[in-house]
């Protein structure tokens, strides 16, 4: 790549511009931005991007505007993917296009909507929401003269496409990607960023909803630990501030946590560049042992306690019928798809077309969809 105005104070194992592999389509730019800003500039101002503020993580839009979506989540993952890397001296860059872009091909109603159209299209491919957010960036999109997709470079790709996906996934779209081999430091970094970002902004809206409790809470070790360590600094401290500088500390301990470990690792396995890395062929990015297992323990009373508590529970029945319903009539009424969609029928058929459609959707265009279909009083 020829972008310039590169870092000079990146890591011999950081990735940059001017090593990567390049773009699928050949481009002539306007300016001299790095390769991985102009990536990120790219995934910014895409359509996908912008239809994150209304698809959710726990709480489905109408239930309130304090909760995370999938847009404030990502933000707060290249937020936090941006912390570990300029600590350890990598591409900022490339760490937040991989966390800008990484939830791209969620569906609507966070992980419900991926389970139910990953069974709708069984005999059909599948769905998986990392695959449908390398789908948006590399066909979906459709903004620039001569190719589909955002024509992103390589590196950006083949983090998106690994990003908690097995490296041996069985996909023809994978072997252009090194199947086999761990992605770059910064598409590990993501995993983890990722993590931290969902369990910390979950605590703080499962607080904020009631269906978990501060007492409730104090049975989690990682979480007493670091409360406690709050209370001692300011005794005074009520509740509500209380939650928000724990749960900053929290952050703070895990980034720490992190760097060190990560560090350490690079060091032990002998990483000074890029190929080095992929010798070694070595996830480098994680947390300690005692830090991965008070974690997990957090995870676990996230998912007995929030994640499955009656009311979500409800909602994602909800959501299982939305789905289902929209699918199967789009299925049997494909001239209810919109133009853009049926004209891409003959390329990638019904079924693909149809699950495109819905997993660009919105919660609130799904939830208005559903009733200009369904409901016989309602303008179409």
């Amino acid at each position: 790549m020829n972008d310039s105005t590169e870092r000079t104070d990146l890591a011999g194992y950081a990735c940059t511009s001017a090593t990567s592999r390049g773009r699928k389509h050949p481009e002539e730019h306007r300016d001299n931005r790095p390769a991985f800003e102009r990536d990120r500039d790219r995934i910014i101002h895409c359509a996908a991007f912008r239809r994150l503020e209304y698809k959710t993580q726990v709480f489905v839009n109408h239930e309130g505007d304090y909760y995370r979506t999938r847009l404030t989540h990502s933000l707060e993952v290249a937020q936090i993917g941006r912390a570990i890397a300029r600590k350890l001296h990598l591409n900022e860059e490339l760490t937040e296009a991989l966390a800008l872009s990484h939830d791209l091909g969620h569906t609507p109603f966070g992980h419900t909507g991926e389970e139910v159209l990953n069974h709708l299209m069984d005999g059909f491919g599948g769905f998986e929401h990392n695959m449908q957010s390398f789908r948006v960036v590399d066909e979906l999109e459709e903004r620039y003269p001569g190719f589909n997709g955002l024509n992103l470079t390589w590196e950006v790709r083949e983090g998106i496409i690994k990003h908690s996906t097995p490296y041996d996934a069985a996909s023809d779209i994978m072997a252009e990607f090194l199947p086999g081999i761990v992605s770059t430091i910064e598409g590990q970094i993501i995993n983890y960023a990722d993590e931290i970002a969902y369990n910390n902004h979950d605590i703080d809206d499962g607080l904020k909803s009631g269906y978990i409790t501060l007492e409730m809470l104090d049975q989690v070790n990682l979480w007493r630990e670091v409360c406690s360590g709050v209370r001692q600094k300011y005794p005074a401290i009520d509740d509500k501030r209380l939650v928000y500088q724990t749960i900053s500390a929290l952050i703070g301990l895990l980034i720490s946590d992190i760097c060190t470990t990560t560090s350490g690792n690079i060091d032990r396995f002998g990483i000074t560049s890029i190929d080095a890395l992929r010798r070694v062929n070595r996830v480098v990015v994680h947390f300690n042992d005692d830090i991965t297992e008070r974690n997990l323990a957090l995870k676990k009373f996230l998912f007995q306690n929030l994640y499955r508590h009656h009311k979500v529970d409800k909602m994602r029945v909800k959501a299982e019928i939305f789905i289902t319903r929209l699918f199967e009539t789009y299925l049997r009424y494909p001239n209810l798809l919109p133009p853009k969609y049926r004209s891409r029928l003959e390329r990638f058929g019904l079924q693909r077309v149809v699950c495109d459609y819905i997993a660009g959707m919105t919660d609130r265009f799904a939830l208005d969809e559903y009733k200009r279909l369904f409901e016989p009083y309602e303008r179409v």
